[in-house]
């Protein structure tokens, strides 16, 4: 996640992480049972410090006005009992005894991406709500025991997919829903960054060794922060019959650090989805071109710039900015406690977090044996 307005970035992560101190989007919503009052604090256990994420969302628990943190746990144990020493609370070595024993409503997952299946499934099973970075999971299959897991258990899930609740995205999903750009034939959405790149302090890159390990990580770049542009293209285009990827391997890792993905829609309209951890001054971007108009954002700063006749005044050629744009919506860890205290669950969130594994799981396969894969065949799998 890079940094815009009041998100942090990776290298700010990395260095919190080194000394963390001791609603919403009118998303469609259910019943997840009974909320919890707005006078109760819930009570979060903080299961693992290995994503950099980690340390801003432990930061949210611990300011935010609804809630407490009461415990970690931690596959690393002296990073956790270090993490636990920082917040004052207990540490546990055994995942199963912190959701057994814990004072805890709540966990935020920040564990391996290889391990969310196994995790979240026993915290739902405990009664836990659940926040979690994203992806939900690298395959569609562990994605779906999580979110069935879940729903047995009648708690919230919620998945940390901060772009969805931009103003600037928002924003575009009304032009295309008003279909200002005529019908769209083609959508680009890209970030990167240099994580990957070495440096003379950091000869490995700034990215820790860890994401670069496809046992923890589960992939490289597109699972990683090509998560963002891929949940972004699902969110304006809907599901693509097929996904073709390919990534290159610049920085010498496991992992790739360069990506591109090819979505094929049904009437022809092409997604190209891009991400890289090798590029140091590539802008967080979203292009779209239709038959009647094209729309920029982040080319490079944060305007939506537009040209076609239905959105600048008549004209057929020059280049406007967007004004409508709508504030931000709340950040999707003040949506999860937000959830939890009225009893509602966030439906779209959980639904495009499902179809993210489904496409990441579809870009792997398809960079790994070099050909196209529809998303069908992976769904009747």
């Amino acid at each position: 996640m890079e940094a815009t307005n009041n998100k942090i970035s990776r290298r700010r992560a990395l260095a919190l992480l080194a000394v963390t101190p001791a609603l919403s989007l009118g998303l469609a919503s259910s019943s997840a049972g009974p909320g919890i009052g707005q006078a109760s604090r819930l009570r979060i256990a903080l299961l693992s410090f290995w994503h950099v994420h980690a340390p801003e969302y432990a930061q949210q628990a611990l300011t935010n006005g609804s809630t407490t943190i009461t415990a970690i746990w931690d596959e690393q144990e002296e990073r956790g009992q270090a993490q636990a020493r920082a917040f004052g609370v207990p540490f546990y070595s055994s995942l199963q005894d912190l959701l057994a024993h814990s004072d805890s409503d709540g966990v935020i997952v920040d564990a391996p991406t290889t391990m969310h299946r196994d995790v979240m499934v026993a915290a739902a099973r405990a009664g836990k709500h659940i926040f979690t970075e994203k992806v939900l999971a690298p395959t569609l299959r562990e994605a779906l025991d999580i979110v069935t897991a879940v729903k047995q258990a009648n708690v919230v899930l919620m998945v940390s997919l901060p772009h969805l609740y931009d103003g600037t995205t928002l924003a575009i999903k009304a032009i295309f829903e008003q279909n200002l750009l005529g019908e769209v034939t083609q959508l680009r959405t890209r970030l990167s960054h240099d994580g990957a790149l070495p440096s003379i302090l950091q000869p490995h890159g700034w990215l820790p060794a860890s994401f670069f390990d496809p046992r923890q990580t589960g992939g490289g770049a597109m699972i990683d922060i090509g998560a963002h542009p891929m949940y972004i293209a699902r969110y304006l285009l809907g599901l693509p019959e097929s996904v073709n990827a390919t990534y290159s391997f610049l920085a010498g890792h496991a992992v790739e650090d360069n990506a591109v993905a090819v979505l094929r829609y049904p009437r022809g309209a092409l997604g190209v989805v891009e991400a890289g951890f090798v590029t140091p001054f590539s802008p967080f971007t979203i292009e779209a071109n239709g038959t009647e108009g094209s729309l920029m954002f982040g080319t490079p700063d944060n305007k939506i710039w537009v040209c076609g006749p239905r959105m600048s005044k008549g004209s057929k050629t020059v280049w406007t900015t967007w004004a409508a744009v709508p504030p931000d919506q709340p950040l999707a860890f003040q949506q999860w406690v937000t959830h939890i205290q009225q009893g509602t669950t966030a439906q779209e969130n959980v639904q495009i977090a499902l179809d993210l594994s489904l496409l990441v799981e579809a870009a792997n396969r398809s960079a790994r044996d070099n050909q196209p894969v529809r998303l069908d065949s992976i769904m009747r799998a």
